[in-house]
């Protein structure tokens, strides 16, 4: 059965990949990023041609109240229902805390806390009126787990999923299940821009005695793809009974603390 899916952050690796999932299984995507120059590569990234869904791209900032609103109003009339919702949109900044200033520390949160309040809110309301759907926020492994030069980045993950998780038990009765991928060191642009500073894959696997990071057990950085897999699990009926959860896709570099 086809579904209208709503995914931010679309532009980015792991978007990507749950935008390309989406289309494999057939439904109607409506991905959304802030980046012009990603959108426009998308349909090309995600291999939309030759995909059984339909891909409709639109430039969304989703830290602006008015503008969520708006583009959300604008699937509903255009595509119709949004049934699944899929929060990816995030920015990162690595700085000690006695050394982030507050205007990174209010960036990060504008988009990382912020824009999934205002999708998820957005979102959820139309949800539980029609009685039902499926919204997973995306946040990191960082959120679970205090990580040096990561203050700001990890305490907006974790202000995100706490913020999923309440909503899911707020609509539990209306319908609508509400979970969280808490995603570790992924292949992704982002995580290359930080893994060329300490050189390569090597130290993320193995992990750093003096920043007190676990390595990664199974000996690799996760692919796109394999976070995308958790987050349309969770999206599907197939996890019709699983609501309010962290699903953490690591590699068990947490150890699930």
């Amino acid at each position: 059965m086809s579904r209208v899916a709503f995914v931010t952050g679309a532009g980015g690796g792991i978007g990507t990949a749950i935008s390309a999932a989406l289309l494999r299984d057939g439904h109607h995507v409506v991905a959304s990023d802030v980046d012009p120059e990603l959108l426009a590569s998308l349909p090309e990234r995600a291999g939309a041609d030759g995909l059984a869904g339909e891909l409709r791209c639109l430039e969304l900032d989703v830290s602006d109240e008015e503008a969520v609103a708006r583009v959300v109003d604008d699937v509903e009339r255009s595509s119709g229902p949004i049934e699944w919702g899929v929060s990816v949109a995030g920015v990162i900044e690595l700085g000690v805390v006695t050394e982030t200033e507050l205007d990174a520390w209010r960036r990060i949160f504008a988009v990382n806390a912020t824009g999934v309040f205002l999708v998820l809110r957005a979102l959820g309301r139309r949800m539980a009126g029609r009685g039902g759907g499926s919204l997973v926020t995306v946040g990191s492994n960082a959120g679970l787990v205090p990580r040096v030069g990561m203050g700001a980045y990890g305490a907006s993950k974790a202000a995100a999923s706490m913020l999923t998780r309440t909503l899911g038990l707020e609509l539990a009765r209306s319908g609508v299940r509400c979970n969280v991928v808490c995603a570790g060191s992924t292949r992704t642009p982002m995580q290359m821009r930080f893994q060329g500073a300490v050189g390569g894959d090597e130290p993320v696997v193995e992990g750093s005695l003096e920043a007190f990071r676990t390595g990664i057990p199974t000996g690799r950085i996760a692919e796109p793809e394999d976070v995308a897999d958790a987050v349309l699990y969770l999206l599907s009926d197939r996890a019709r009974q699983v609501t309010m959860t962290e699903l953490v896709v690591d590699g068990g570099a947490s150890l699930r603390s």
